[in-house]
């Protein structure tokens, strides 16, 4: 087992706002300040889609690979010393649309996940392709496993089996199924015995869906350590990775967890 003692402190910095509809101009230059607000953070993380909002129309939204807003995050991330991280609608080589979470370091190396499971009750699985691959990031010696929203409802996608620090969600969660999002959140934390955070946005979107934020970050027990409420702004937490060891030593439950392999 890897000792965590040795981890430095991890610093993340939640940008829970709202988000101007298929309008990727405004939503830059909204973040833009929001982003000034981070401070010392080593980790900034944006809400899915967040230069347009959940939205159906992949086609006329897409940017392509390296495309604007990559080439923002790149600037963005170099000027802020911070990996930042967030969902932005790409038309990848291969031609299809995807759901996809961009991690983007402080040196302009990008990196990226693939958004698993769409929300078929929004007709996402006939405008995008789905992600063929768990990833993960490391950063500052935590491994770091992202996943964008109804990704939380699935275990066994969620599920470890890489030894992971801290699992981040990225969504867009409406107001009316945020009691799910609040017990989900915490029982992926106490299955994964490791830290979670999660962003999503507030305001309402261009279809009328009201959405209630509720970001949040929580420790390998699901206990709250940042809760952001339905509040528009930045909202700041330091994670211990010797706590997290401490916890993982006391009780080992990962020991027992049956192993699987996907097909």
């Amino acid at each position: 087992m890897r000792d965590l003692t040795a981890l430095p402190d991890l610093n993340i910095a939640l940008v829970q706002t709202t988000l101007a509809w298929h309008d990727r101009q405004a939503n830059l230059e909204h973040f833009e300040p929001l982003l000034a607000q981070a401070g010392s953070a080593d980790l900034i993380v944006l809400p899915e889609m967040f230069t347009t909002g959940f939205s159906m129309d992949s086609h006329a939204l897409a940017e392509p690979e390296n495309g604007p807003t990559q080439r923002w995050l790149q600037a963005q991330a170099a000027k802020h010393n911070a990996v930042i991280t967030g969902s932005v609608i790409i038309q990848a080589a291969d031609g299809s649309h995807r759901n996809r979470l961009l991690w983007v370091r402080p040196d302009g190396e990008v990196l990226h996940y693939d958004k698993r499971h769409l929300f078929r009750m929004a007709g996402e699985h006939n405008h995008y392709t789905p992600g063929e691959r768990q990833v993960q990031f490391e950063l500052k010696g935590w491994r770091i496993r992202p996943l964008i929203c109804y990704d939380l409802r699935f275990p066994v996608w969620s599920r470890d089996a890489q030894d992971t620090d801290l699992l981040l969600y990225t969504a867009n969660w409406p107001g009316a199924r945020r009691q799910h999002w609040n017990r989900l959140l915490p029982a992926r934390a106490i299955e994964n015995l490791c830290y979670v955070a999660a962003v999503n946005r507030v305001g309402t979107d261009g279809k009328g869906f009201a959405y209630t934020g509720d970001s949040q970050v929580l420790d390998f027990q699901g206990e709250t350590l940042l809760s952001a409420g339905e509040a528009d702004g930045v909202f700041e937490v330091k994670l211990d990775a010797a706590e997290l060891a401490a916890y993982r030593t006391r009780f080992p439950a990962n020991l027992d967890a049956d192993s699987f392999q996907f097909v």
